[in-house]
């Protein structure tokens, strides 16, 4: 009789994979009039992506297919794309959850379209550029002087909000940014509030300048979208929500100040 244990039978990997179909939308300027949908049939198993699935298509269906994508992990925020209709992550967005109805891969909506998946981003980093998205010391140290110190707390005020990735899902989801491109819009404002309130933070009245302007917090019409999709759970809409009530109370508070109150009585004079 043999000691030797019985070799177990291996399934291959292929009878374990399942097909789906991938509608992706292509545009290439050089020689597409406009997009169109691009059906792919890609082979996957149950711990496969949206990403995994655009990059079996590329290697070897289609090698000039263009999307951005860096981390797989849903922390660099690169592979935002339109998954049937819904802002996701593409690396967090499982095949498997559409199978076996067909899958629709587009760029975020309201972006314009520079290739296939990948958009043109520089309204964004414009926007992110107009609300200085570092601390501005409340008071300059020299380097003798130590760190700028911080307690749990004051942390606490602002950590939420500090967990953006700039994935623009909240773009994608806002009805109001496609209406109005000049919105400054909601993930800009979740981070401008994410700096006002840094205990360190000197520079809330230079970003409150576009919170109360015409492209600021005021054009949001609170449907709420952009923080039902946000894959950090930062809820840029209260952001938005915290940045109006601050406004708001800064016009009223102008006309009850003692500086107020004297201009009031020198005219009336």
């Amino acid at each position: 009789m043999s000691d030797v244990a019985p070799i177990k039978k291996v399934i291959p990997i292929a009878k374990l994979e399942r097909i789906i179909e991938m509608d992706v939308l292509r545009y290439r300027p050089e020689q597409d009039e406009k997009p169109f949908l691009q059906t792919f049939k890609v082979p996957f198993t149950d711990d496969m992506s949206v990403l995994q699935g655009l990059q079996y298509i590329k290697d070897y269906l289609d090698g000039s297919l263009s999307y951005r994508w860096s981390c797989r992990m849903a922390i660099c925020g690169s592979c935002g794309m339109m998954v049937n209709r819904k802002p996701s992550l593409s690396c967090k967005t499982f095949l498997r959850d559409y199978y076996p109805g067909k899958v629709t891969i587009e760029p975020l909506d309201h972006f314009p379209i520079e290739r296939d998946l990948v958009i043109v981003m520089d309204d964004f980093i414009e926007k992110l550029e107009r609300i200085h998205p570092y601390i501005i010391p409340a008071e300059p140290r020299t380097l003798a002087e130590g760190e700028y110190l911080q307690t749990p707390a004051q942390r606490d005020v602002y950590e939420q909000f500090s967990s953006c990735i700039n994935c623009m899902l909240c773009y994608a989801a806002c009805p109001q940014y496609g209406l109005n491109p000049k919105f400054v819009g909601p993930g800009i404002m979740a981070l401008l509030h994410r700096y006002n309130v840094d205990s360190r933070d000197g520079g809330a009245e230079l970003r409150n300048e576009l919170v109360r302007s015409e492209e600021g917090v005021f054009n949001c019409t609170a449907v709420g979208y952009c923080s039902e999709v946000c894959p950090k759970h930062v809820d840029p809409a209260n952001a938005v929500n915290i940045g109006k009530t601050e406004a708001a109370k800064d016009y009223f508070l102008r006309f009850v100040s003692p500086k107020a109150q004297t201009c009031i009585k020198g005219e009336s004079q």
